[in-house]
């Protein structure tokens, strides 16, 4: 409660509540993976994953305010203890805190730097219309990498010679308060198009399967943003917040994604569609017509609109002579969100609240940013012409089982089971992150079990290139990102 936005409502009420507050962080939260500020081992004072504080909360009759301090603990669990029996309230070193509107934390934070940082729009101001990704509830039903089996599976649960009983122990499905198997399957047998909603999903990143997208078999759909996927679209991938590591949580999609498609104890993946389409029973509604006046021309834009915020557009159509594209804005902020130095510099704040980006107000500057960010969507969508050749090679002989991996940093290679593997991986692109996942690691580990098809391993080889070219971007944008923060358009 200290530091997530979930309880800023509860952290303004206990500062409404009490005169003083005395926040004792003792750490230990390996939920967010914690280690001390020298990178040793730090210990819960439990046997939990959670972190541990001890609070004081005073109340003074007739005085109103409230001052908070914090002082906080790291280290193994016997240091705690032996400091807890030898210190008390008075003998503690406290350290003033200002928590302000709207996240009211209650953790130290660089004021100075939170106060630049907050003149820049949240992710959420630019692209106005988002949501978390879809929920099955039933993944192992409903979502398949092989589009024919999911159908075949379908059918089966429509078929009505198929007793309720066999398609419950067939699929290992169970009935819950807002999901019966009968009503569901009577549900989607009135769907005579139910075939159409079997579409692509991103589950994970690189890891593009199937989905039966029917209310009548998914838990939350999300049609409100997701419907705006279904068509030609692009949307982008981040989070709210981060509970462990560090920032990394930014991808680019072409269709609906799951709610895991980030890694994070703290919340999931958020979607961010760069168009809105109309809804079919009025397709001559526009969302925001206002947000068309930076692009030309209009007419494009007559069945679809982009989901950008007016105000953004307004200050961007003062700042540059030349016209830009929703694209152009889009891959604006997938570069920025790529840059390391953009994500040391802020990544206290990006661990509690949705992305801020600045935008610079040097047409030139922008341009190569955009350009940088295209680059990027391109190799994260595996449509880049930078993927061949391919960096990775497969060798080994063998059935292609993914077995136990074993990484050899020293050979640079990747073995799936005993006779076959990959080679050409830095350790590098072996250990890089996308959205809280090891990426070479979870794509293999996600196989377990199942034979390598031929597109399966050129895929996978692909993958491993682009996190390769990701990696030698970054290091071309963090030259130029520098200059981005002198000169920023002003929104607030």
């Amino acid at each position: 409660y200290l530091d997530n936005p979930t309880f800023r409502g509860m952290r303004q009420s206990l500062m409404k509540s009490f005169n003083e507050i005395y926040i004792l962080d003792l750490h230990g939260n390996s939920l967010k993976k914690e280690k001390c500020p020298d990178g040793s081992k730090d210990e819960n004072v439990f046997d939990i994953r959670q972190g541990v504080a001890i609070a004081l909360f005073v109340k003074k009759q007739g005085k109103k305010g409230c001052k908070v301090y914090h002082s906080e603990r790291w280290g193994l669990r016997d240091k705690k203890y032996e400091w807890l029996q030898k210190n008390n309230i008075k003998k503690t070193k406290w350290k003033s805190l200002s928590p302000k509107s709207e996240t009211y934390f209650f953790i130290p934070r660089d004021e100075r730097l939170l106060k630049a940082y907050e003149r820049f729009p949240k992710i959420t101001e630019i692209f106005p219309v988002n949501s978390v990704g879809i929920v099955t509830s039933r993944d192992n039903f409903v979502i398949d990498s092989d589009k024919d089996v999911l159908k075949r599976r379908i059918k089966i649960f429509c078929d009505e010679k198929m007793p309720d009983d066999l398609v419950r122990q067939t699929f290992s499905l169970k009935d819950k308060p807002n999901w019966k198997l009968k009503n569901s399957r009577e549900n989607i047998r009135k769907d005579e198009k139910r075939e159409d909603s079997i579409t692509k999903i991103l589950y994970r990143p690189f890891d593009i399967r199937w989905v039966c997208y029917h209310d009548a078999v998914i838990e939350r759909s999300r049609k409100e943003v997701m419907r705006h996927m279904l068509q030609e679209n692009l949307g982008l991938i981040t989070v709210r917040q981060v509970a462990e590591g560090t920032f990394n949580h930014a991808l680019i999609a072409e269709s609906i994604v799951e709610s895991r498609i980030t890694l994070s104890n703290k919340g999931i993946g958020f979607l961010f569609p760069l168009y809105l389409y109309p809804k079919k029973d009025n397709p001559q509604k526009r969302s925001s017509g206002s947000t068309l006046m930076l692009f030309e021309p209009p007419a494009e834009y007559s069945s679809k609109t982009p989901n950008l915020s007016p105000d953004i557009v307004k200050h961007l159509r003062k700042s540059f002579e030349k016209t830009l594209t929703p694209e152009d804005i889009f891959y604006y902020v997938y570069a920025t969100l790529y840059s390391t130095t953009y994500r040391i510099k802020y990544a206290e704040f990006l661990k509690s609240d949705f992305p801020r980006v600045p935008f610079t107000k040097k047409p030139e500057l922008f341009s190569n940013m955009a350009t940088y960010g295209k680059r990027l969507a391109q190799l994260h969508l595996l449509q880049s012409s930078e993927l061949n050749p391919p960096i990775a090679k497969f060798r080994g002989k063998g059935e292609g089982i993914v077995e136990k991996l074993r990484y050899d940093k020293n050979e640079s290679l990747v073995c799936f089971n005993q006779s076959q593997y990959f080679e050409g991986i830095s350790t590098e692109v072996w250990d890089y992150q996308i959205g809280g996942y090891q990426v070479c690691h979870k794509w293999l580990k996600d196989r377990k079990g199942r034979t390598l098809s031929t597109d399966d391993i050129k895929q996978y080889c692909r993958i491993v290139t682009a996190i390769q070219k990701t990696i030698e971007i970054q290091k071309e944008i963090d030259d130029i990102y520098p200059q981005v923060e002198i000169d920023i358009i002003k929104y607030h």
